[in-house]
């Protein structure tokens, strides 16, 4: 293994890790029945820390801490096949990690670790809402689509230049504000699989595990159609300016 693909590991390690011990860990602490101000506190927990890591991280490894941003990048054609398997293996590991030293300090797995569940009987007002498994499918595919089309258009793009981890964690804010309450808005399988390992609730989780990577799929593809539409309207108006001018 070269010294470059060790340190691309090891940043995806370190910021997946970060995540789940952060970003769960503040699940774990805050609880559910929080309200908005609970919300809004693990939102930002976890758009600040993905933020925080892809500006230390993001030169190195582009600071995907995310299977299914790895996957959309991967299907975008900007990384080899082998380089996403190293990547999505080392945040798996690294959500595990962090997730079993999450439980560690938290004296077991009483508090759930974050673990990302389907809401049940939620109030919404005057009424009460369950989130079923193919709703939060549908919510946690989108919310993937979301993440994975910045991540896209602006780190992979290089439209946003040095502010797309910025982009990126307020991304992860707004997911969270929006869904947290509804399936916990994990959309990351290294999120959701560490907790799950670490208390040993696996419930829906092949929900957790999939439905992310379908939305990044998805983004893919569009970003990858947009980017030839661009390069083709480019060509068209190269040629019809040339047309016009006279020739010497």
């Amino acid at each position: 293994m070269s010294n470059r693909i060790a340190a691309k590991l090891l940043a995806e390690f370190i910021g997946t890790f970060a995540l789940i011990f952060i970003g769960a860990g503040a699940a774990a602490v805050v609880g559910g029945g929080a309200g908005l101000a609970g919300v809004a506190a693990i939102a930002f927990a976890h758009g600040l820390t993905v933020m925080a890591f892809a500006f230390a991280y993001g030169p190195v490894s582009g600071g995907h801490f995310n299977p299914s941003v790895t996957t959309a990048v991967f299907a975008a054609g900007a990384m080899r096949a082998g380089e996403a398997a190293g990547y999505i293996l080392s945040q798996l590991v690294g959500g595990l990690l962090g997730a079993l030293l999450l439980g560690a300090v938290l004296g077991g797995a009483e508090t759930g670790l974050g673990t990302p569940m389907l809401a049940h009987n939620l109030s919404l007002g005057a009424t009460t809402l369950t989130v079923t498994p193919w709703a939060g499918y549908v919510i946690e595919a989108v919310l993937g689509f979301f993440l994975s089309t910045v991540v896209l258009g602006t780190a992979v793009a290089g439209r946003a230049g040095n502010l797309a981890p910025l982009a990126i964690g307020m991304t992860l804010v707004l997911n969270i504000i929006m869904a947290g309450p509804l399936t916990g808005a994990a959309f990351n399988p290294a999120r959701a699989l560490g907790p799950m390992v670490a208390t040993g609730n696996f419930s829906d989780a092949w929900l957790y595990l999939t439905a992310p990577i379908v939305g990044a799929i998805v983004a893919a593809i569009l970003h990858t159609g947009l980017a030839r539409l661009a390069q083709e309207r480019m060509a068209t108006a190269g040629t019809s300016a040339a047309a016009r001018t006279p020739a010497e």
